[in-house]
């Protein structure tokens, strides 16, 4: 090897060096963006939800119907667009118990119609549903932890909600999402032994 073949191929290695460390960056970079918006999504969907049911002054039957309307607002706001409803499901199904626990809303039953809303309406647009369940329900137990909410009674009804939805569309729909949620449910063991059936050893 000569010297100038070896400037050559020190000089490669420096700009593929800059080349990584430019992407690291801006990786870096995207990912704050993104939970700096996943953050915007939670206090904005909590905010409208506790102020919207301050506002009504029926916490318990309100609650559900404003929930749904909640769900639907964001799919047609990912529809709109184009992108973005796998992303913001977490944040709006955790900004929808955290709003509801603000003026003390049941959030079993919050939790399991938010989930059933977002199923079905990633199921209308054609998304992803079993990832939809799953964000949905990710969502529904931060938040519940958070607030320090009966975190496996609002995991299980979750959980329940994904599946009834699952089953409105379809076998193949349910077993996504079983599928998917098996693994899902962290720290609450006996919520994916009561509610999801175990996979049968070959």
């Amino acid at each position: 090897m000569t010297n100038e073949d070896t400037i050559v191929s020190t000089e490669a290695k420096q700009e593929i060096g800059r080349v990584g460390s430019t992407v690291k960056e801006g990786v870096i970079s995207s990912l704050k963006g993104i939970n700096e918006i996943e953050a915007e999504i939670v206090s904005l969907v909590r905010n409208t939800v506790s102020n919207a049911l301050r506002a009504t002054g029926t916490v318990t039957s309100d609650a559900v119907a404003l929930t749904k309307d909640v769900v639907k607002g964001a799919i047609q706001a990912t529809e709109e667009v184009g992108t973005g409803l796998i992303l913001s499901t977490k944040s709006v199904a955790k900004g929808v118990i955290m709003g509801a626990s603000d003026v003390g809303g049941d959030l079993v039953s919050i939790a399991e119609s938010t989930v059933k809303g977002a199923v079905k309406g990633a199921a209308d647009v054609g998304a992803d549903v079993a990832m939809v369940a799953r964000r949905a329900v990710d969502g529904v137990i931060e938040a519940a932890r958070e607030v320090s909410g009966n975190v496996e009674e609002v995991a299980k009804a979750a959980v329940t909600g994904a599946l009834e939805a699952a089953a409105a569309i379809g076998n193949s729909a349910v077993k996504a999402v079983k599928d998917m949620l098996i693994g899902v449910v962290e720290g609450v063991q006996e919520i994916a032994t009561s509610v999801l059936p175990r996979a049968k050893a070959a």
